[in-house]
């Protein structure tokens, strides 16, 4: 189709396919979707969304959740859509300027002028823009965007058509000047591949997590893995997963930059879909909290501990970390806390880690640096995380279930230092960051195993971060401080 200034608009090629291709119709399909989410409060800015782009009937809320995480009267100068092809491979990626995108709500402007400067300035981007002719990744959140944002800005598609990492570095690299916060970045991908019920939810878990990570060796890694358990019918853990590697490679490095999960269905959760074979998908935001000072632990007062909670607060945490655990192992289900009976205390935006013992030796230990959650749901989250999802163990056993000790650690926020004397040994725990990679220990760890702050980092630089030994004396480091709950204290 050619547009009456001569250029050649992209039409719907899955207008009537994963959506239909009735104008009101999809307008009323959309406004059913979006009345079923949460309005946004507009609290950080969103600068991404993981999405799916499945057939609406199977994934249509799940998307609709992570656009709705964004007030409708955000401003944006533009929208970067990125998919992974699924017609045809080539070394690179192909950003479509020929024309507009169209679909049955109208037309979707394309910024022609910043997909000219990626292909004239960037090899990988020098691919024709065939590969969008028949993609349905990418046409599949068009509605979406023209249904939710009062000011719809332009718009930038990009297939990516290689699975070389050094070739995905190279596109991250190119578009790492517009990952700002004047532009929202779509990641358009599902998750698991036809791996029966349960086993998709344990694999998109685990894939959801690395992501939230935001460390892109992590991902890769859980990719690996989840391969390697060798789940009946799994062709892939993320069929989208150069496009997330893209969004981790630009991430990382950016420590007030955190994704938070919105929500998560797979295909046998709808009513057209069997439970034997299904598609997971996950919807992620990656928020900017560097402004938001509620979603710190103390942050105006680094040095000293001030965070508290009554014995009847504790109490409350260990049960919701207890019942998590055993929900998920005895019923293979999320356990859902009710709010009404939730302290006040414990509704506070907190990061938190779980921690798992058995006589004393570590079982699991997963956690996030901050949440945009409640710390009651953190907990929750988290300790399930750490007694089924931690890949240093295999998930935890009934038997196991029995033994097992909690420790809960809430964190403060994190804080860069420049010398190493500004650790207080049992007081603050770390972090290492260098390019891609990260890691962390609780400072718990420190006094428990009678080291010196040198060792600290050492063991942190080499067995977290993967950094070597001395990897930490050219690495960012950053301390925090946590208040440490134990069981039965």
């Amino acid at each position: 189709m050619c547009s009456q200034n001569g250029l050649v608009d992209r039409v719907p090629y899955a207008a009537g396919r994963f959506y239909p291709d009735n104008a009101e119709t999809l307008r009323h399909d959309l406004s059913v979707m979006f009345a079923s989410c949460a309005e946004s409060k507009g609290e950080f800015k969103v600068r991404a969304v993981v999405c799916p782009h499945a057939g609406y009937v199977f994934s249509g809320i799940t998307a609709a959740k992570a656009y709705a995480s964004i007030p409708s009267d955000t401003k944006y100068s533009r929208i970067f859509i990125i998919g992974s092809s699924h017609t045809m491979a080539f070394d690179g990626a192909s950003v479509y300027g020929l024309g507009d995108y169209i679909t049955p709500l109208g037309r979707v402007k394309v910024d022609r002028e910043i997909a000219k400067k990626l292909k004239e300035n960037y090899g990988p981007f020098r691919f024709p823009e065939d590969s969008h002719k028949l993609e349905h990744s990418l046409e599949v959140q068009m509605p979406f965007i023209q249904y939710h944002f009062k000011d719809m800005p332009a718009i930038v598609p990009i297939v990516i058509g290689t699975d070389n990492l050094g070739t995905i570095k190279e596109i991250a690299d190119a578009l790492r000047p517009y990952f700002t916060a004047d532009n929202l970045f779509v990641i358009s991908s599902d998750f698991s591949h036809y791996p029966p019920y349960n086993e998709a939810k344990l694999v998109d878990s685990l894939t959801a997590e690395s992501i939230i990570s935001k460390d892109p060796e992590r991902f890769l890694s859980t990719l690996r893995e989840n391969a390697s358990k060798e789940i009946d019918g799994l062709v892939t853990s993320m069929c989208g997963w150069t496009s997330g590697l893209t969004l981790l490679y630009l991430v990382s490095g950016s420590p007030d930059l955190v994704f938070k999960k919105i929500y998560y269905c797979n295909s046998g959760d709808s009513n057209y879909g069997a439970k034997n074979e299904v598609v997971g998908y996950n919807s992620l935001i990656l928020i900017d909290q560097k402004s938001k000072a509620s979603n710190q632990v103390n942050a105006d007062k680094p040095g000293k501990d001030e965070v508290s909670f009554t014995r009847e607060e504790k109490e409350q945490l260990f049960r919701i970390a207890r019942n998590s655990i055993s929900s998920f192992l005895n019923e293979n289900r999320k356990y859902v806390v009710d709010s009404n009976t939730v302290p006040d205390g414990l509704k506070n935006k907190m990061g938190a880690f779980v921690t798992l013992k058995i006589d004393g030796n570590l079982r699991g230990c997963i956690g996030r640096f901050i949440s945009e959650e409640p710390l009651y749901e953190v907990v929750n989250e988290m300790a399930a995380a750490s007694a089924f999802d931690d890949t240093r163990f295999e998930p935890l056993s009934k038997e196991e279930y029995k033994k097992i000790s909690i420790e809960i650690s809430v964190l403060g926020p994190l804080r860069k230092i420049s010398d190493i004397s500004e650790i207080v040994p049992g007081k603050h725990g770390i972090y290492i960051k260098k390019d891609f990679r990260s890691g962390t220990m609780l400072p718990q760890v420190l006094t428990e195993n009678h080291w010196t702050i040198e060792q600290f980092l050492g063991y942190t630089s080499r067995d977290k971060a993967g950094l070597g030994w001395d990897g930490w004396k050219s690495a960012d480091l950053y301390i925090y401080e946590a208040v440490v709950l134990e069981e039965n204290e």
